[in-house]
């Protein structure tokens, strides 16, 4: 958390604006202040502020997990990580508890770096390529075809689950987002990818892209304290649901850990792989 649906969603708020906020395209950052320097990556803390200070915002995008603000010499770059947010209020709004980096906009707006477990990280670069080297395929993306993703399974021997969360295997999916999609997929998450044939191939990607579209239309999954205002919790079909009846079949909803992560799935419409799956 933070995933895909949630970091579109406050890119496209930031972006394009929303109830009395203004969009940020345009904006001018006066100054910064930085309340914690650990959350900047690069380049050093002094460093950055003298850089952005003058920069104008010419344009918000998300890459995977990443938020880019394309920058007039530079791009400044967010990473969420577990409980991370960027929100606009104006400067004379008080300070919300867990803030380290303030950026000061002109026409007297605040944009608020929030970072309470201190993961979330930032970067001012002249060039992102080599940070975004890794990064797998957007699974929103025209480029992501059920034919690639049948290629892209062929060519691991890996459980479901961790490599469909594996960011240089596909940009953007979390621990929700792949529950329900390989609910919908019916397909069990210790599934071996090799195994996937064409046509479950397809009823994966299909699944993929229709949880992470509607996660998008319903601004994302409010869950905890991390992030609100979404809605697509409301939509769950297996995540967080361990024991209660599945929504097709009756059959309580399991969890299991896979990859230390906490793993929802129905036992009776998601069919367990047969044999050795690791």
């Amino acid at each position: 958390m933070p995933e895909l649906p949630e970091v579109e969603t406050i890119c496209r708020i930031l972006r394009d604006g929303s109830d009395n906020l203004p969009s940020l395209v345009g904006k001018s950052i006066i100054d910064t202040e930085i309340l914690w320097g650990g959350c900047i990556e690069s380049p050093t803390p002094r460093e950055f502020q003298t850089l952005i200070r003058g920069e104008v915002i010419g344009g918000i995008e998300r890459r995977g997990k990443y938020i880019r603000f394309f920058l007039s010499k530079y791009e400044l770059i967010f990473h969420l990580r577990m409980s991370g947010d960027v929100f606009l209020e104006a400067q004379e709004q008080e300070l919300t508890n867990h803030v380290r980096l303030l950026f000061y906009l002109d026409e007297g707006w605040r944009l608020s770096f929030y970072n309470p477990r201190k993961f979330g990280r930032v970067w001012l670069l002249d060039d992102p390529q080599e940070l975004f080297s890794n990064l797998g395929m957007e699974p929103l993306d025209e480029d992501f075809s059920a034919n690639k993703l049948y290629i892209m399974l062929q060519s691991h021997r890996r459980q479901l689950k961790p490599l469909l969360m594996d960011q240089s295997f596909l940009a953007g999916m979390g621990n929700i987002y792949t529950d329900e999609a390989l609910f919908i997929a019916k397909l069990h998450p210790l599934t071996r990818s090799d195994m996937i044939n064409e046509d479950k191939a397809k009823r994966l990607w299909s699944a993929i892209r229709k949880v992470l579209l509607n996660g998008i239309r319903s601004n994302g999954s409010s869950i905890d304290w991390a992030y609100r205002g979404g809605t697509f919790q409301n939509y769950f079909q297996v995540y967080q649901r361990t024991g209660k009846p599945c929504y097709n079949c009756g059959t309580p909803i399991k969890r299991i850990v896979v990859a230390e992560r906490g793993t929802h799935f129905c036992p009776h419409c998601q069919t367990p792989p047969v044999g050795n799956f690791s």
